[in-house]
């Protein structure tokens, strides 16, 4: 997704979120079959408000039976045709009437995001209007457009192809855009047919509870769209073992992604699609004149959504002669970023999601000075009654450090410089991870080249400050190396939750 058209919109929205936070009423229980059911866990945690780390309300760990319950359900309503069979242009209309509840109710879904996860409320808001959907929207725009082929043989023999729903879809979603990931897996699932069951993370499980209602009310059928909340070690594994589930998407880091390759080929080598972790990087060449232009982008792609983006471009790898340049008008920037309260409407950078986030991000801080980077700013850590790590940009590193080679999912930036196009190439390809990445040059050869070079799965060429189209809804890609594998976007996410099968037919 392009960076600078991730802020261009605010909400507007008259609420007094500190009076509405008083008056959520929690219900975190599994949600098969159309309604709210008790979990069979008797083990429970708190869930927490990483704002103050307060807890918010008790939710159950989750447990095996909860999910063999959604199953049971899901595979019922795949067997019964009742959505599956049902003509597309009808999906489609209950999809779209499905986006506009989640419009209607963006405050609701977006206090629940902020007060779970620490999501600044216009950001949350944000995520809701203009990312869930309408790309919600894009997928129910595809549901009558998985057009199969034909192929011609003689006058006796007629063969073709069609795509039909998988059947029962499992999927597992992250905490860090709680609303929006939800859509990003019930989208294309439902568009295409399918059944399922959807894991929330255990962080921020309350607006896909919330989006099941929503589902009912448009007219999906009960029991077509059932979420499970609980741990990843109940619930998840669970999901993943499950013999009865078709297909698993999962979105979260590589080292979970790769537990969850192993469990399906133990379970029934059901197919997957991993969206895993990111080291993405942001090359620019010193043939780019707009240098303010490029760091207001590093800014916004390193330190959105508190730099909690699988996507987000924390690796600066910039031209030796504006290096120092760039990075005077990138730390200017960041030091102004003070973290906030997030019901505040003003507030654009809120805490880290939990406490154990905000420990793993100061523990990757303190390794990269210790390694011997340099700081040129260097966030300060709220060691209680918040979740807050402001931003940290580090200069003189090396490819061996962690800093650089592992995913820390927060504002931390890191800065390296290249003499030649191929050491960039070499810089940029220099880690596991294959997700995104950005090249700024004027050089309309070079960026076709860099595009070509770099092994990530969606390469933005940007040659000054101009803004992108809200293109992202519409068109797929797939991850590279330990980011995963597998399309979720526009028609190719419809075509990777569906079977393709082969009909010929033969005989006067």
């Amino acid at each position: 997704m392009e960076a600078n058209s991730i802020r261009r919109h605010e909400v507007v929205v008259t609420v007094n979120w500190r009076e509405s936070a008083t008056s959520v009423r929690w219900n975190i229980q599994p949600f098969i079959n159309g309604r709210y059911q008790p979990s069979q866990a008797t083990e429970f945690f708190h869930t927490l408000n990483p704002a103050l780390e307060t807890p918010l309300c008790r939710a159950f760990v989750g447990n095996p039976i909860d999910v063999d319950e959604a199953v049971r359900t899901a595979r019922k309503r795949v067997d019964d045709g009742s959505w599956s069979e049902l003509a597309p242009l009808r999906r489609r209309e209950i999809l779209m009437k499905m986006a506009d509840l989640i419009v209607a109710h963006k405050a609701e879904l977006a206090l629940l995001d902020t007060l779970e996860m620490g999501k600044p409320i216009q950001a949350a808001l944000f995520d809701v209007e203009y990312l869930a959907a309408p790309y919600l929207r894009s997928w129910a725009g595809f549901a009558d457009k998985l057009f199969g082929q034909v192929v011609p043989l003689n006058t006796t023999t007629l063969t073709f192809n069609s795509y039909e729903p998988r059947g029962v879809v499992g999927a597992i979603t992250p905490w860090n855009f709680p609303c929006f990931n939800a859509v990003y897996k019930i989208g294309p699932a439902l568009a295409a047919g399918n059944a399922m069951v959807l894991k929330p993370s255990e962080l921020s499980p309350s607006s896909a509870l919330r989006i099941a209602e929503l589902a009912l009310e448009a007219g999906v059928p009960e029991g077509v769209l059932n979420v499970v909340p609980g741990l990843g070690s109940t619930v998840g594994t669970a999901l993943a073992l499950h013999s009865d589930v078709d297909m698993l998407s999962f979105t979260g880091s590589t080292a979970t992604g790769r537990k969850i390759m192993e469990m399906a080929g133990r379970s029934n080598g059901k197919p997957l699609i991993l969206e895993c972790g990111g080291k993405s990087p942001h090359v620019v060449f010193s043939d780019i004149d707009h240098l303010d232009a490029v760091a207001d982008a590093v800014i916004q792609w390193v330190l959105w959504n508190q730099g909690q983006v699988c996507s987000a471009h924390s690796r600066l790898i910039v031209h030796e002669e504006i290096k120092a340049a760039l990075l005077e008008k990138i730390v200017a920037r960041a030091s102004k970023c003070e973290p906030s309260d997030p019901l505040e409407e003003s507030t654009k950078f809120g805490p880290l999601a939990s406490p154990a986030h905000r420990s793993r991000v100061k523990t990757y801080i303190d390794a990269g000075v210790k390694a011997g980077a340099r700081a040129l700013l260097k966030g300060k850590v709220q060691e209680t009654g918040g979740c807050y790590v402001s931003p940290t940009i580090f200069d003189r590193v090396e490819s061996t450090m962690s800093i650089v080679q592992e995913e820390i999912f927060g504002p931390v930036l890191c800065a390296q410089e290249f003499g030649s196009e191929e050491e960039a190439i070499a810089l940029a390809n220099g880690t596991d991870y294959g997700l995104a990445a950005t090249v700024w040059t004027r050089d309309i050869g070079r960026g076709k080249r860099m595009a070509r070079a770099i092994k990530a799965g969606a390469v933005f060429i940007r040659t000054s400050g101009l803004e992108a189209p809200d293109s992202g809804c519409k068109l797929g890609f797939e991850p590279r190396k330990a980011s995963g594998f597998g399309a979720e976007i526009g028609l190719a996410g419809l075509q990777a939750y569906s079977n393709l099968k082969w009909f010929s037919f033969s005989g006067e």
